[in-house]
């Protein structure tokens, strides 16, 4: 009685120790580098990008960054391949007033806006918080806005069929159900303030 209760015991804590190995490796493995990935910016370099309007972007302390843009609308760094569904890792930093974002499957690349993609929303000081940080604008407002300013965060990004779904610093802020737009590039944009990316990366699904 006593060896098949030990047994007994021995099966279910080996099953419970699995299980939460499992569970650890699929939290651990989101936007993490590895089979898959590509990355596309990696502070040592500034990566191979479309260009939509002009802002002053370079390479400083590890990170791609702008502060002043010369266009009259924003600037865009749009990537040069098409995708449809993906994974999207990137580390950003934001001042307190920047306007910046994460525009996904534009439909088309020369006229970047949240009228020709979805936009993963990086601005802290909107009008309107409910499309501000960590919103899908147009689509999917967030309550209570995240707050961005100042520090380093990171987005990750699943775009699959037509389900999105944004998750900064770790907590899933919006999430989409859409066949709007079914493929096209994406782009980093700056519009006002500071705007730094260290690092983007990317995994077709």
């Amino acid at each position: 009685m006593e060896t098949a209760l030990t047994r007994a015991f021995a099966v279910a804590t080996g099953l419970v120790v699995v299980a939460f190995a499992f569970v650890h490796t699929v939290t651990q493995a989101t936007g993490q580098t590895g089979p898959g990935w590509i990355t596309l910016l990696d502070g040592k370099n500034m990566g191979d990008w479309n260009r939509v309007g002009e802002a002053n972007w370079r390479l400083e302390d590890g990170a791609v960054v702008a502060d002043k843009r010369t266009s009259k609308g924003a600037a865009y760094m749009v990537s040069k391949k098409s995708y449809k569904d993906f994974m999207l890792h990137i580390e950003f930093w934001a001042s307190d007033d920047a306007n910046s974002g994460i525009f996904l499957r534009c439909s088309d690349p020369t006229k970047v806006n949240d009228r020709t993609c979805y936009e993963a929303n990086i601005y802290d000081q909107r009008k309107d918080p409910t499309y501000g940080t960590g919103a899908m604008v147009r689509h999917v407002e967030v309550s209570p806005m995240p707050k961005a300013g100042g520090k380093w965060n990171t987005y990750e990004i699943t775009v699959k069929g037509r389900q999105i779904t944004l998750v900064l610093n770790g907590k899933k802020t919006a999430e989409l159900r859409s066949g709007l737009f079914t493929e096209g590039p994406f782009s980093l944009q700056h519009g006002a303030g500071v705007i730094k990316f260290r690092k983007v990366a990317i995994k077709p699904l």
